[in-house]
């Protein structure tokens, strides 16, 4: 019989429970990647960077997703959906500003379409069938949401949800709202890069990392690596 030192029960006991919390926070996604957009933005002439604004759950996470995107210049964690009195990571934590964890991402529409960063978002970023929810994080603000800064993007977005819903891509219907962009406010700097500056951390390891790996994984020729 062999006998295992109490480190190594321990060491069983944590993989165990992350396997399981990884299965139970995993996406309710059908097998399979999903499908490029049949609706995209036309490709741009000019010179410059087209701006995004997504939301979907703690934004660490889907910060970090956007990083290691070929054609993304810049990724700025925030809220959008409130007022600039509530913009705060304490009064945005209480559910009740209206604001949600959302991301600004600045990208080259010469290197990658904004169809290109929905079908990340959908695919890695997020789970778009939670409502009010991501994961282990609950409340409003951690909501499934496009903010489109143009009729463009408003086009675009509804277009890939539709075509998604009709492919039944996912197991459940996605509640990922779209909603105009009125203003993004920037979360505090301790907020800024937070997975790479933290990737010990138990909750990145839990919940982010893994959107890392399915980001290399099913985005090889879109991945790079920061």
């Amino acid at each position: 019989m062999v006998r295992l030192s109490t480190n190594a029960v321990l060491g069983i006991v944590c993989l165990a429970t992350v396997a399981t919390l990884l299965l139970f926070f995993a996406p309710s996604r059908a097998a399979g990647p999903l499908p490029d957009p049949k609706i995209d933005s036309k490709p741009s002439v000019a010179t410059g960077t087209d701006t995004a604004v997504f939301a979907g759950g703690c934004f660490w996470g889907v910060e970090a997703v956007f990083e290691h995107i070929k054609g993304v210049t810049r990724v700025v964690s925030g809220y959008a959906g409130g007022s600039a009195e509530t913009a705060s990571y304490a009064k945005v934590s209480s559910g009740e500003t209206n604001h949600a964890e959302s991301v600004r991402i600045s990208y080259d529409p010469k290197r990658i379409s904004y169809g290109q960063l929905l079908k990340v978002f959908f695919s890695v970023a997020h789970d778009p069938t939670e409502l009010d929810r991501q994961g282990p994080d609950t409340g409003t603000q951690y909501r499934s949401a496009v903010f489109f800064t143009n009729d463009e993007q408003k086009r675009v977005t509804e277009a890939y949800i539709a075509q998604l819903q009709a492919a039944r891509a996912f197991s459940g219907p996605i509640v990922t709202q779209v909603t105009p962009l009125k203003a993004f406010y920037e979360a505090e700097a301790y907020h800024q890069d937070y997975l790479a500056r933290n990737p010990n951390e138990p909750y990145i390891i839990i919940n982010d990392l893994p959107k890392i790996a399915r980001l290399q994984q099913q985005f090889p020729a879109l991945y790079v690596d920061n």
